[in-house]
């Protein structure tokens, strides 16, 4: 897979756990680097941890599908960054606040961030699955969605209470949209490349 999708891909796993960060940051009066790294390392882990899970499983099957694999990672991947753009969307459009811890407990406790940390990444394990039918490596898709999401995660704590919520849902529309685009390109490639 090229760079610059590989970065594409990250990038829009990454805005999840980014919004999210963000409204940790919206709820803490005065965030502290302990805030924002704890918070990183947790979405990080878990979005680096996740793709690697789902391009396991997917590769128990590759060899399976082979014929069809690409219409699966076009499927997956437009699933998901069609659903992400969908909810925002209509979020925004409803006039909706964006998804706050609920103020009374600390959002960066274990607790919290483990349970934000697994939803936020379960698109990402969707994902893993659709990157095992590229026959590439998952290695540098790992390691990159990891600390792209770890950096924007602990940048969101800080600039939650400038960037509010309107900003929140924006960014899941165009990681969504990207998505989407991704899969598409991988579609559009493979048939290319197909004779007949």
């Amino acid at each position: 897979m090229d760079p610059v999708t590989l970065l594409l891909i990250a990038l829009s796993l990454s805005m999840d756990a980014f919004c999210v960060a963000v409204s940790i940051g919206i709820v803490l009066k005065t965030p502290r680097p302990a805030h924002a790294l704890r918070t990183g390392a947790f979405f990080g882990g878990f979005q680096a941890g996740m793709p690697l899970l789902g391009w396991l499983a997917g590769r128990t099957v590759a060899d399976l599908i082979r014929s069809v694999d690409h219409w699966v990672a076009f499927g997956l991947l437009s699933l998901i960054g069609g659903r992400m753009f969908l909810q925002a969307f209509l979020a925004w459009r409803r006039g909706e606040d964006c998804a706050l811890p609920d103020g009374k407990s600390d959002p960066t406790s274990t607790r919290r961030l483990l349970t934000l940390a697994v939803a936020t990444s379960i698109d990402a394990l969707a994902v893993g699955v659709g990157l095992a039918f590229l026959r590439d490596g998952i290695l540098p898709a790992v390691l990159l969605i990891g600390v792209i999401t770890f950096s924007l995660s602990a940048l969101g704590v800080f600039l939650g209470r400038r960037l509010g919520c309107l900003f929140q849902q924006r960014a899941e529309m165009l990681g969504g949209l990207i998505l989407v685009g991704i899969g598409i390109r991988i579609l559009a490639e493979h048939l290319a490349a197909t004779p007949g």
